[in-house]
């Protein structure tokens, strides 16, 4: 996720026909595998009851006698009498590895209610250790990118020119495998997975994307499912283009909110106490850095990069107005540069991550193959929510010229499963507060759990005690809570935690590896 220049020439041909792809919850399962899962332990020094396998899907579940890719696996077991079966967890993405999820995720619930689960981590499809392994054009977030908003048209059409360049490498190493990276192949392997671990049923846990991926499974195989926990929660209305613009207006929202707090807190940061004026002197630094670039490692876009996780975190603010005020009040840029190497520098990883998330993306659902329509819309957003949103239309442009075609989303409306849990944030800007009410109503008996004025994204196990108490009685008992009244699309409130206070300097500060920084960590926003 990331002066007016004239309309420029079409980015392609308007776009292919879109394919529709998605089997009828009805159609058989692949064919069981033959062996059950080869479990080895893969302990580290924070999950030492950590154990990994693998398993090996069809690459096209409409050839499950064809060729076959290999998921990686983890798992800490159950040590309770009471078994519920596995409980599959999911950091989001599209793109992010979730091996270290199940051990995050085992320690991170009270012991008696993990204790009865196995918690399954996985790396999708494509992501890091499943092979094979997608990096379409490493480095290609290599400092110092090009400024993101474009001041004319050349400035326009270098980006542009970056943005096919990546999805010309993707198509170029990875022909075959980009028709196969979508949503529903990984919610396919999903069931496969199921089957590898002997489950009739599976129970599934997914924060952000994660929350997409479990709806398709749940609309693919309702009958499969368990229990479900979806962590801020996709609007499955609007995948993927229009919702990257609502993001856009979202993002701005959050870091209008950071200006305040630092405005706030002007005796700590000394950048003023009108968050207006605070606000303009971000966007002065923001010119700054676009003639001189701090430690030749951050121009306009990386500064973006590196308080856009802000948006997601306020853990990660005081760390974030240290760095501005140093760079602002005492022309010290090392702390900028600190920040963004801790919260934004991108590397191999990243490079596999961002790969994966270009292709599933752009094959899940259609996208404007004219650029003259994403040089309309963003601009217009741009007018009202300048902050991320070039930053994001470039990190997105590469389904603009993707070599394969465009799946349609599916119609995920379903009346067959048990209840399922949703956690929502108001103010939430990565996956805003209306993709909970729609998935509520989509899913017929579900329960949704709001943070009320809350604006951290994935809000289960980061600190909240009451939203986590609805988690841990669903996982343990299968209760969810129930709205009184008729017409009601809420069925609990909690209050939100308190906004960070300003860290000493010097400190570790509250991006350190705990709580809600290190959920954060494993989802892919920074620390």
């Amino acid at each position: 996720m990331q002066k007016r220049a004239g309309v420029l020439i079409a980015a392609g041909a308007l776009m292919a026909g879109a394919v529709t792809a998605v089997p009828s919850a009805a159609e058989p399962a692949a064919k069981e595998p033959a062996s059950p899962l080869a479990w080895q332990g893969c302990a580290t020094k924070q999950y030492p009851r950590l154990q990994c396998a693998t398993v090996r899907v069809p690459l096209d579940h409409d050839d499950p006698g064809g060729e076959r890719i290999t998921l990686a696996l983890s798992r800490i077991p159950h040590t309770a009498k009471t078994f519920q079966g596995p409980l599959l967890v999911n950091p989001g993405g599209p793109g992010a590895s979730g091996r270290s999820m199940a051990g995050f995720v085992a320690a991170s619930l009270p012991e008696k209610v993990a204790a009865q689960y196995d918690v399954i981590g996985f790396d999708p499809r494509g992501v890091g250790a499943s092979r094979p392994a997608l990096d379409c054009k490493p480095g290609y977030f290599t400092p110092v990118r090009p400024d993101s908003v474009p001041r004319d048209q050349r400035d326009e059409r270098v980006n542009l020119a970056r943005a096919a360049s990546f999805a010309k490498a993707c198509g170029d190493k990875y022909g075959a495998l980009l028709r196969h990276m979508s949503t529903v192949s990984v919610a396919r392997d999903l069931d496969v997975v199921r089957q590898a671990l002997g489950a009739k049923k599976i129970n599934y846990f997914g924060y952000s994307y994660g929350t997409y991926l479990g709806t398709v499974y749940a609309k693919l195989f309702p009958h499969r499912v368990r229990r479900v926990v979806l962590d801020s929660v996709v609007d499955p209305h609007g995948v993927w283009y229009r919702l990257n613009l609502a993001q856009d207006l979202a993002f701005d929202a959050r870091h209008k909110a950071f200006m305040a707090w630092v405005a706030k807190h002007h005796n700590a940061y000394a950048l003023g106490t009108d968050p207006a004026k605070v606000e303009a002197r971000w966007y002065a630094m923001r010119e700054a850095l676009r003639k001189n670039p701090a430690g030749r490692k951050v121009g306009p876009a990386e500064l973006e990069d590196t308080f856009l996780p802000g948006g997601y975190f306020n853990g990660f603010w005081p760390t974030l107005a240290e760095a501005f005020s140093a760079y602002v009040n005492d022309g010290d840029p090392d702390p900028l540069v600190a920040a963004h190497k801790a919260l934004a520098a991108s590397d191999a990883a990243d490079d596999n991550s961002y790969s994966v998330y270009a292709a599933v993306q752009c094959r899940d659902a259609r996208w404007p193959r004219d650029w003259g329509v994403w040089h309309r819309d963003n601009w217009e957003v741009y007018g009202k929510a300048p902050f991320s949103t070039w930053n994001n239309a470039w990190y997105n442009a590469p389904c603009a010229f993707w070599p394969v075609a465009s799946m349609a989303a599916p119609e995920l409306t379903n009346e067959a499963l048990p209840p399922v849990l949703l956690f929502q944030a108001t103010e939430d800007a990565a996956t805003p507060y209306e993709g909970g009410v729609s998935v509520r109503r989509k899913l017929r008996g579900s329960s949704l759990v709001v943070e009320r004025g809350g604006g951290n994204h994935a809000i289960t196990l980061g600190g909240n005690a009451c939203l986590d108490r609805h988690l841990v009685r669903y996982l343990e008992t299968g209760e969810v809570p129930r709205a009184g009244g008729q017409g009601a699309t809420v069925d609990a409130v909690c209050a939100a935690v308190p906004d960070p206070q300003p860290a000493r300097t010097g400190a570790a500060g509250p991006a350190g590896r705990t709580g809600g920084a290190a959920l954060h960590g494993l989802l892919g926003h920074g620390g």
